[in-house]
């Protein structure tokens, strides 16, 4: 078994204990120093041997204008003292960006919060679910901070298969990409999926470092899925608001999808995401086949025989 931090976390994250910030801040600092050479940084390299990839700690301190015992405490986990400015130099000199900021941000000076329960539900209002289902065409759903599918419209069923058959705890965007096979199938790139939602779930623990069941979900993948534990292990972390999502329908066939993602203004936590089509495409006759063939087409498309 791996004797790194990432692994060591799992089985205390697979019981829902709260994420080891300082082991965190000091992984996210010594991952993002090691992608960086000298020269991206307009650094001499003397072409001497590097004991580790990147650049050595003495030289991003150089470059953030900070001593090296500082910056050293700092990637040892230890940022209570550490000003935003400083924050700012060496996420300038790390070529950080603005999510990776934020994300070093949270990790190193958290904000108080008063204690909250524990298991905190999150709730999706009615006209909110109404909003959804007046989408004519138009594949939405709402999803939380844990990457779960909360509320979803006939559309979005019709694409991505019918929620109402997964339990409710299985309606998660990380465990359905990463343990259901026919998600696998469904994105063509599925890796880079896999990647946006690591991404995500890596900034949420950032920003809710003591949610259980954040942590638990976490440890459950990294214990379930090589994938995951690959990618959980990079720290990348980034906000994906839009994008192209290509897909092969088990029923109509390629589909080239247009997203968008939009934090929703009286909670933050909650996010819509939306799917369309170029008009005029084969994408867009797709979705209204779809449309068409309402929710028994749903159903069929999760149970439909893989080729």
């Amino acid at each position: 078994m791996d004797a790194n931090p990432d692994s060591m976390q799992a089985s205390a994250q697979a019981s829902g204990q709260a994420l080891d910030r300082r082991a965190e801040l000091s992984e996210f600092l010594r991952t993002r120093r090691a992608r960086l050479k000298p020269e991206d940084v307009g650094l001499p390299d003397f072409g001497r041997y590097r004991r580790v990839p990147g650049l050595r700690r003495e030289e991003l301190a150089q470059l953030a204008g900070v001593s090296v015992a500082y910056y050293t405490r700092l990637e040892q986990g230890n940022g209570q003292n550490v000003s935003a400015e400083v924050l700012g130099a060496i996420a300038r000199a790390l070529r950080l960006s603005d999510a990776e900021h934020a994300h070093l941000t949270h990790l190193a000076k958290p904000k108080a919060h008063k204690k909250k329960p524990a298991a905190r539900s999150q709730h999706v209002r009615v006209p909110l679910r109404q909003l959804l289902d007046a989408f004519d065409g138009v594949p939405a759903y709402i999803v939380g901070r844990r990457a779960e599918v909360l509320a979803w419209n006939r559309m979005a069923a019709a694409v991505f298969g019918d929620w109402s058959q997964v339990p409710q705890q299985e309606r998660n965007w990380a465990r359905m990409v990463f343990l259901r096979p026919e998600y696998h199938d469904l994105f063509v790139d599925w890796e880079q999926k896999a990647i946006d939602i690591v991404c995500q779930l890596r900034y949420e623990a950032g920003c809710h470092p003591d949610d259980p069941q954040l942590s638990a979900l976490v440890g459950e993948l990294s214990v379930k899925s090589e994938a995951f534990r690959r990618l959980w292990a990079t720290h990348d972390v980034k906000e994906k608001s839009h994008g192209l999502k290509l897909m092969r329908h088990p029923l109509v066939g390629d589909l080239a999808l247009q997203f968008e993602s939009f934090r929703l203004p009286d909670d933050g936590e909650l996010g819509l995401v939306t799917y369309h089509a170029e008009p005029g495409s084969p994408s867009a006759e797709a979705l209204r086949l779809l449309a068409s063939w309402g929710t028994d087409a749903a159903r069929a498309g999760t149970t439909a025989p893989r080729s």
